[in-house]
């Protein structure tokens, strides 16, 4: 039988030499523990809002990829987008905002029907969103602020004609640096923005509806 030659059995040694690392690596490190939140807005009825025999569908809100995710955005400086180690919110932001609406509209009790893009609700009027900052501004202050905003469309759906758009905005600064301090923020500011959306969206729906009349 032929032996090996000198040259191939180097070659063999110095491919074992190289995969034997990699063998190694095939136990992988425990990732560490990510902590949940879900910022929990509190949303008030307003007497003032007016009461609607019409329907409402509310689209999933369009964002960029770095506002699409679980990830809580943080700039520590103008320009720079990070994220928090070890934290994360229950769901991609615009999930989040879909379903304080959904839930604040529901309990209302001002609008004859509301649900999701996709639960076969047959609407009158459909709300189109998108959410274009969902993140803690430090702004070159000690604590950071979790800064909304929110642009809307609401489209009559029987002729797709857009009834009225705005942009809705809120400001909270957090009572501290910690992730718990800055997810209570977002609770706030996410209200404020809920609150603002529904009286606008219950007014400019009234104000078409009586023109179709």
């Amino acid at each position: 039988m032929t032996r090996p030659s000198p040259l191939l059995r180097a070659r063999t040694l110095a491919l074992a030499l190289v995969l034997l690392p990699l063998a190694g690596c095939s136990v992988l490190p425990k990732h560490a523990p990510i902590a949940l939140y879900r910022p929990e807005a509190v949303v008030a009825t307003d007497p003032a809002w007016p009461q609607a025999n019409w329907q409402l569908r509310i689209a999933r809100p369009y964002a960029d990829d770095a506002h699409d995710s679980a990830r809580i955005l943080v700039r520590p400086q103008p320009g720079e987008l990070q994220v928090y180690k070890g934290a994360a919110w229950t769901q991609p932001a615009p999930d989040l905002v879909l379903d304080t609406l959904l839930r604040a509209f529901g309990d209302s009790g001002r609008v004859a029907g509301v649900g999701r893009r996709g639960e076969g609700v047959s609407a009158d009027y459909e709300l189109l969103l998108d959410l274009r900052r969902f993140e803690a501004d430090y702004a070159d202050e000690a604590r950071p602020t979790a800064r909304i905003a929110l642009g809307a469309r609401l489209v009559r759906n029987d002729d797709d004609r857009v009834v009225a758009s705005r942009v809705f905005e809120a400001d909270a600064p957090a009572d501290g640096t910690d992730v718990a301090a800055v997810d209570r923020a977002f609770a706030q500011g996410l209200g404020a923005v809920t609150t603002q959306l529904i009286g606008w969206t219950l007014d400019e729906g009234r104000r078409d509806a009586a023109t179709k009349r």
